[in-house]
């Protein structure tokens, strides 16, 4: 696999990756980096691929969210395709490649992205880590719905938990060769195992308020 362009990759840390700073606690820094990391090592069993947009592709992805969540995908692609840098660096078509690939992430998404950069960062954002996904929707859950007491956000982390995840759940696992199947399965035996996915709601939800202290 070729090495990411050193220009693009200075722009990406100096300009893109910095304004997740300012996202809710489950989009920030470490979340856009885990998805460049899995982006890229998917790319690897993928010779075919250009390595530098499968990382732009990846960086920009939830970059929307500056506009709120519910349409940030779109917000993502327009953001991509109206910038500059990224305009003298990158031919229209790829650039309308990555717009597609940005704007079809979206975990809700029922329809199979239309090419294969949207394969790749779709697959690399459903990243399947137990604790991480349980984690990630507590924070989400304090940070949007504050008013919920800690029976609330239970109540709220389970019911995602089952749209998101479980048997008849939205996710798609869009490349069944990657790791994410194996370790959907794992969550699925969690979110059906009351006591397990209890104890791990209550020390996840006591370090997530008591690191706000």
């Amino acid at each position: 696999m070729n090495s990411i362009d050193i220009k693009l990759k200075k722009y990406v840390e100096e300009n893109i990756i910095p304004q997740y700073d300012g996202f809710d606690k489950a989009h920030q820094n470490d979340h856009v980096n885990m998805v460049i990391e899995q982006s890229l090592k998917i790319a690897s069993d993928m010779p075919e691929v250009d390595i530098n947009m499968v990382y732009i592709t990846a960086a920009f992805h939830d970059l929307g969210l500056i506009n709120g969540r519910e349409n940030h995908h779109i917000d993502s692609r327009k953001i991509l395709e109206a910038d500059e840098f990224i305009k003298r660096c990158f031919t229209p078509q790829q650039i309308k490649l990555m717009g597609e690939a940005v704007e079809d992430h979206r975990a809700s998404k029922n329809e199979k992205p239309r090419n294969q950069y949207g394969l790749i960062v779709a697959e690399a954002d459903r990243f399947i880590d137990s604790e991480t996904i349980i984690r990630r929707t507590i924070q989400y859950g304090l940070k949007n719905y504050p008013e919920l007491d800690r029976q609330g956000h239970l109540q709220r982390t389970i019911q995602h938990l089952y749209e998101k995840y479980g048997p008849n759940g939205y996710l798609k696992i869009w490349l069944p060769w990657s790791d994410n199947a194996k370790r959907l399965e794992g969550l699925r035996q969690i979110i059906a195992d009351e006591s397990t996915l209890y104890k791990l709601f209550d020390r996840i939800y006591n370090e997530e308020t008591q690191s706000n202290f």
